[in-house]
């Protein structure tokens, strides 16, 4: 059976310094994002009086905060078991970071000083046309921390990038596609490597992308003459946002393939599926994301059919090669049903049913109808509450589990069944919401609407009560935990 903490994981004082930072801000800022959603669904079922305009200013703080922050997390999942096979740069990792919290300051400076309520998508011209909400340089400052978040990021992957080929030659031998149509795999080729390709191809494009359409965007905010193509910049923002939350699952799902052989003592082998897999979804991601826009009746006819079509598979290929890999490499294995194990399972189902409600909303017929109701925010919680997070709690769980495999506690136990219970509560009132036209984005529901957000509002705190006992757990783990020293691992 495979150690479950190798000698080449053992951090040094310093990596494990700035690995614990992430963590510790990963836990801290998703409790704080959670109580933001918790406060909108009591406002939303009459519970808590809170203004509109605070409202809007919480769900852009919720969503813009919500996206990063898994993506910070997952960034954390991939740097740790990535500099096992190639050599990664500490002081980006942590340039990475300060970038991070720079431009999270500026966002919430932005909207509980500046008052900033446009939403995480910024669509022009909305930031710079308020009504008088908010100021132009309210807007800018938003925008700009999205840049800083965005460029920490992008120097992340290029490290990334750099090292990776330094081993592997090039990208495209990383991602395995020399094996896709023949030859003989080579069998000890890392599943991590394999997807740390596809997200370093896929999210440096992204958030390129992202770049050119915020800057053009500042320069309207202090330019107003300079006008800009309203679908244009539509289509940069949702192909930004899009790619930038799905690189965030691919990031953590390398804790699936990592840690569950571990406790299934069965390895996780690349094999043809596998590579076509990623593959596939690597082109897949990057042109999917048209199914944000099936209501914009002015975008070419072409890319609403491609956005249809593609909606329907994109999600599959990666998700298929994982969760049957999963299951067979649980089945019949003897697996030491600990708590990070059974949290990689629990990710595997949040992701498979996030999965259907977000095909179900890109079939055009239905989107006309349910796309700006609560369906939308269903199927998004659902995969991020119940697949995503699951992944960063199990990798937080297995670094402090300690080389002697201490137990469980019996309270990790029951704040994991009160995280399922109450987290499939919450996105199902979601979906019900949805499926009865409940519409997405209002602040003040009528009351025929109100028994989902009442019911929402308690399985809220519920998750939130699990999540804060995960917090303090996990950072007491964290914070005390050995500081061994070894050399940094490479190959």
């Amino acid at each position: 059976m495979s150690a479950l903490h190798p000698g080449n994981e053992i951090l040094p004082p310093r990596e494990r310094g700035a690995l614990t930072l992430y963590l510790v801000t990963t836990l801290a800022l998703l409790l704080v994002l959670m109580v933001f959603g918790l406060l909108m669904r009591m406002a939303q079922g009459t519970w808590l009086h809170v203004p509109p305009t605070l409202f809007y200013q919480l769900m852009t703080a919720h969503g813009a905060g919500m996206v990063g922050t898994v993506a910070l997390g997952g960034s954390a999942v991939m740097w740790y078991f990535l500099r096992k096979y190639v050599s990664l740069s500490l002081p980006i990792f942590l340039t990475n970071y300060i970038l991070f919290m720079l431009g999270a300051v500026l966002l919430l400076a932005a909207t509980f000083l500046g008052h900033y309520a446009g939403g995480w998508t910024f669509l022009y011209p909305l930031p710079v046309k308020s009504m008088g909400i908010w100021s132009v340089g309210a807007a800018a400052l938003f925008m700009t921390g999205y840049l800083l978040i965005g460029v920490g990021f992008l120097l992340f992957y290029l490290d990334a990038m750099r090292a990776v080929i330094r081993v592997y030659g090039n990208l495209g031998r990383a991602l395995g596609v020399q094996w896709l149509f023949g030859g003989i795999i080579d069998k000890t080729h890392p599943p991590t490597v394999v997807a740390s390709a596809m997200v370093i191809i896929v999210n440096s494009l992204g958030i390129l992308g992202g770049a050119v359409v915020l800057v053009m965007s500042l320069l309207n905010a202090y330019a107003p003459e300079i006008v800009l193509s309203a679908l244009f910049v539509k289509n940069l923002i949702y192909f930004f946002g899009h790619v930038f939350i799905n690189i965030s699952i691919y990031m953590a799902v390398i804790a699936v393939y990592e840690l569950l052989p571990r406790y299934t003592g069965r390895p996780w082998g690349v094999s043809r599926p596998f590579l076509w897999g990623w593959a596939a979804s690597t082109v897949m991601v990057l042109i999917v994301y048209p199914h944000h826009l099936l209501m914009d009746f002015a975008m070419p006819r072409w890319a609403a059919v491609l956005g249809q079509i593609i909606s329907y598979t994109s999600g599959l290929p990666v998700f298929t090669v994982t969760a049957y890999g999963a299951l067979t490499n649980i089945y019949r294995s003897g697996v030491r049903w600990r708590l990070p194990a059974m949290l990689l399972i629990l990710s595997m189902f949040g992701w498979a049913a996030g999965i259907i409600p977000a095909i179900i909303d890109a079939t055009i017929s239905v989107n006309r109808v349910m796309h700006n109701t609560l369906w939308v925010p269903g199927h998004f919680h659902f995969y991020l509450l119940l697949g995503v997070l699951p992944m960063l709690l199990a990798f937080m769980y297995h670094l402090i589990g300690g080389e002697a495999d201490r137990p469980d506690r019996g309270g990790d136990r029951s704040a994991f069944a009160l995280y399922v219970l109450g987290g499939l509560a919450f996105v199902l009132m979601f979906l019900a919401g949805g499926h009865a036209s409940v519409p997405r984005r209002w602040a003040v529901h009528e009351s025929g609407w109100q028994f989902y957000d009442q019911v929402a509002s308690v399985a809220a705190a519920v998750v939130i009560v699990a999540m804060l006992w995960f917090t303090v757990r996990l950072c007491r783990g964290l914070l005390h935990g050995p500081a061994a020293s070894a050399p940094s691992p490479g190959r």
